[in-house]
């Protein structure tokens, strides 16, 4: 049930999104009083529940292959003239060799939004046989996560399988009216035949909190289109990554499972590069836990909070008047390649949808479909 695996791709995907209820009722004046030059305070927080158990290989190659074009579909999305914030927790169930007593679930990864350890955990899922309790793992993640009681917060929980939705203690309906009460949303994907899904209640498991059902075949490979603009993006990448200054304890290990995802994503195709490439360049990518440009901009930033032994060593003995100005001129190189990079991709959007077969990548297809339609009740719009 790697189907599980992706959906923790489809999760990062929902990154883009963010409700504007609250928003909408203001004037356009209010609008820009309240959001002119202030970061977002709206979130997107994705619950994935991935089933781990045999037979769903295909699909867990599927999500690793998709992510990254997910997440930059929807970084174009907007909530009034805010771009929200994603918040992505993982799941996985119905493997063996997690606890039987717990139900043979796992939380892999609270609410995070690091993508970079998102792509990590989904890298490092592994398969075994196991029984899978969806009302279950669904009631665990209410329970466990903070998701808040923002009404503008886009709350989403996406579960992917293709087993019985009935199977385990813990009635799935029940866990739906607990979703409603918290407005959260469940979203399900049924790997295998559309009406086989309805039979076995995974459309039912959607349509009780106003959510999308899915059938896709797990089985289809992922269609790769390259352009004539990826050489010049990946170079870019190169000198992107230049422009991280680590700090911490944390930098030297962050900076280098950053490199490690590049990686992985060039392993499927040199375009999963270019498209992961892209969504370094979007404003989704975060990491301010460990690099000094992202902090800067934290309102509870302090450089003396930060000891010496703590900086890269091209700053160690340079006072904070000239730290500040290695970090403001690496923002500003940032800046301009991170341009150059949607610049090339827009170009490459162009050309990739005049090569493009309908429906060629269908996790990728429906997670955008479903999401899309669902952000238009909070009143997102796209780029």
């Amino acid at each position: 049930m790697k189907t599980y695996l992706k959906t923790f791709l489809i999760s990062i995907a929902l990154i883009g999104f963010t409700a504007c209820n609250a928003n909408s009722k203001k004037t356009n004046t209010d609008f820009a009083q309240v959001t002119a030059h202030k970061p977002s305070k709206q979130y997107i927080k994705v619950a994935l529940l991935l089933d781990t158990s045999n037979s769903m290989d295909g699909l867990i190659d599927q999500a690793k292959a998709q992510l990254w074009d997910i997440v930059n579909e929807l970084s174009y999305a907007k909530c009034g003239y805010n771009k929200p914030n994603l918040q992505i927790a993982l799941y996985e169930y119905g493997n063996d060799r997690l606890n039987s007593d717990e139900g043979y679930i796992r939380q892999v990864l609270g609410f995070s939004e690091d993508l970079d350890e998102i792509s990590k955990e989904l890298f490092s899922l592994t398969t075994n046989g196991g029984e899978e309790y969806c009302g279950q793992v669904i009631q665990t993640s209410l329970n466990q996560l903070k998701w808040g009681d923002n009404p503008d917060d886009l709350k989403l929980i996406f579960i992917a399988g293709n087993e019985p939705f009935t199977q385990g203690k813990t009635n799935y309906k029940d866990a739906s009216t607990n979703a409603k009460e918290k407005d959260v949303t469940i979203n399900t994907i049924f790997c295998g035949d559309y009406r086989q899904g309805i039979s076995t209640s995974w459309k039912d498991g959607a349509s009780l909190t106003n959510g999308d059902y899915m059938a896709i075949n797990q089985n289809n490979a992922t269609v790769h289109i390259a352009s004539p603009y990826d050489d010049e993006i990946l170079i870019l990448n190169q000198k992107l990554n230049k422009t991280y200054v680590i700090y911490g304890q944390a930098g030297r290990q962050k900076i280098a499972l950053q490199a490690e995802q590049d990686t992985n994503a060039g392993l499927y195709s040199k375009a999963n590069a270019v498209s992961r490439t892209v969504s370094k360049s979007s404003h989704l990518y975060k990491n301010k836990s460990w690099d000094l440009v992202d902090a800067e901009e934290e309102k509870d930033f302090n450089y003396d909070d930060i000891k010496e032994s703590q900086l890269p060593e091209v700053l160690k003995g340079k006072s904070e008047t000239q730290i500040k100005a290695y970090v403001a001129k690496k923002r500003i190189e940032r800046e301009n390649i991170q341009k150059q990079i949607q610049e090339l991709n827009n170009k490459r959007k162009l050309y990739i949808l005049d090569h493009k077969k309908e429906n060629s990548n269908g996790l990728e297809n429906a997670m955008t479909k479903a999401i899309k339609e669902q952000a238009k009740r909070k009143k997102y719009t796209w780029d």
